[in-house]
């Protein structure tokens, strides 16, 4: 039982120095969370046993999968109909772009300059682009942009 209080210690002091480095940088929390997530895995899959974060367990994918669905649902809440029928084109083509660019770019480098094979190479991209659109989500409402009408022309049709 202790383990998994050591375990959660570590990723909740993660997420602290994540918050921490993004309010004196002045940088999104998200992409601060996967700068010092990326970082740590590093760090402790090189100085320490690479199993120390237990990535693999499945409370630990629960809670992962959990947040996916609240963002999911969170992102939901958000649309209003009314921008997205006004601005159904413009809304369609941020969408498309947003996914397509992030998986054509992931995938074409997988496969031809990381050389992995087909279906490694489009599961990356898929899960690289619909990461990005998270994190693209994400920043937008930190910084309020989802209320302006600025913002309502392409988050809409990204998770809708």
């Amino acid at each position: 039982m202790e383990k998994i209080f050591f375990i959660a210690t570590i990723w909740i002091g993660l997420a602290l120095i994540a918050t921490i480095l993004s309010r004196h940088l002045k940088i999104s929390i998200a992409l601060m969370e996967i700068t010092v997530g990326t970082i740590a895995g590093y760090v402790f899959s090189l100085y320490f046993s690479s199993d120390l974060l237990h990535l693999n367990d499945e409370w630990i994918k629960f809670v992962a999968s959990t947040g996916a669905v609240i963002l999911t649902f969170l992102a939901g809440a958000e649309l209003d109909p009314d921008s997205i029928k006004a601005k159904f084109k413009e809304i369609s083509l941020v969408g498309l772009m947003g996914f397509l660019a992030p998986f054509v770019g992931v995938a074409l480098i997988a496969k031809y300059l990381l050389l992995w094979d087909l279906r490694s190479s489009l599961l990356a991209g898929i899960a690289l682009s619909t990461t990005s659109v998270a994190v693209v989500y994400s920043v937008m409402l930190e910084y309020g942009l989802n209320k302006a009408e600025f913002g309502k022309g392409g988050v809409g049709f990204l998770f809708y």
